[in-house]
């Protein structure tokens, strides 16, 4: 996986470097730069989208920069970026960084240098106005999803199942990692976490006041490129959503 997220990199930056974002080296993880990449767009809200959280999820990381070649992030929005959030954990091919640390528990603490990196950075940057965190899970057979809203509004629950089917179903079971479902594939998590002293990205941000969130699980089981694929579906419905809704 080191030689393929070496190329990745690079490949990334360059092309985020193309569109006009600006780069933060926040850290140097085991030999692997912890990135932040960011473009402002004036009067226009912040999008915030993460990838590489878990190192044995690369289909968020290659939707990422799939969105990213592809255009879709125009000056609709103002954006920040973080494509590989555990560097190491995705160059060993393993859920947890080269420390054994599970990096999407440990927001609250931050006793890890990754998590306490780029936690700093969200700090200084503030609350973004949406975040998209792309995820797979090893046990799922159909896509589904995490809201975190902090405020009220329409679903948009339809269109994001409507996206996802395009490539596959939605997640059948009506408890998915012991969370109940409002509709298939759907969970609406209150702004507090499942364990007090474990807290995910998602709950961090919406602690620091981020109104509205979408943490994408797409099935480890199905072929990498439907992951891929399905990611970018409902990324760009969201995006297109929002952009209405702002």
């Amino acid at each position: 996986m080191s030689d393929w997220l070496q190329a990745w990199l690079e490949d990334f930056r360059k092309e985020a470097a193309r569109q006009g974002f600006d780069e933060e080296v926040l850290g140097e993880i085991g030999g692997w730069p912890l990135l932040a990449h960011s473009r402002e767009v004036a009067g226009r809200p912040v999008v915030y989208c993460s990838a590489g959280m878990h190192g044995d999820e690369p289909a968020g990381v290659e939707a990422l920069g799939e969105l990213l070649r592809s255009g879709d992030c125009d000056d609709r929005f103002s954006w920040r970026l973080c494509p590989v959030l555990n560097p190491t954990g995705l160059a060993l091919g393993a859920r947890e960084n080269a420390a054994g640390v599970d990096l999407n528990r440990d927001y609250l603490k931050a006793a890890t240098e990754e998590v306490s990196l780029h936690r700093h950075w969200l700090d200084r940057l503030g609350a973004p106005a949406l975040f998209l965190s792309l995820h797979e899970d090893w046990e799922s057979t159909g896509f589904y999803f995490y809201e975190i809203a902090l405020g009220e509004g329409e679903s948009c629950y339809p269109g994001v199942r409507q996206a996802a089917e395009r490539v596959m179903p939605m997640e059948p079971e009506a408890l998915i990692d012991d969370h109940e479902t409002r509709e298939p594939g759907w969970i609406f998590h209150p702004a507090v976490p499942d364990r007090m002293e474990e807290w995910p990205e998602a709950i961090y941000l919406a602690k620091q006041g981020c109104p509205l969130s979408f943490t994408l699980e797409t099935p480890s089981s199905r072929p990498l490129g439907d992951r891929v694929r399905c990611h970018l579906e409902v990324a760009r419905y969201l995006l297109d959503w929002f952009a209405e809704r702002s």
